[in-house]
């Protein structure tokens, strides 16, 4: 996993997952090519971007909703 400073350099088209709601806990992903994913704060598109690779993505999806990274609010 690496980061970038300001989530809006990247040349991608960001989405929201389906599941979120209209209020303040959501995060957005884009595909920024063929092996990495970016996934930013929506509230804060100018903040930083996490970068995964398609590998660690998935278990970082899984550890966040399953509350594994808990103190995080």
């Amino acid at each position: 996993m690496s980061q970038v400073d300001d989530a809006s350099t990247l040349p991608v088209e960001w989405w929201k997952s389906s599941f979120s709601d209209s209020g303040a806990q959501c995060v957005e992903c884009g595909i920024v090519d063929e092996e990495t994913i970016a996934i930013r704060d929506s509230k804060n598109p100018h903040g930083p971007a996490l970068l995964f690779t398609r590998e660690q993505v998935t278990p970082f999806v899984i550890a966040a909703a399953t509350g594994r990274f808990g103190g995080l609010e």
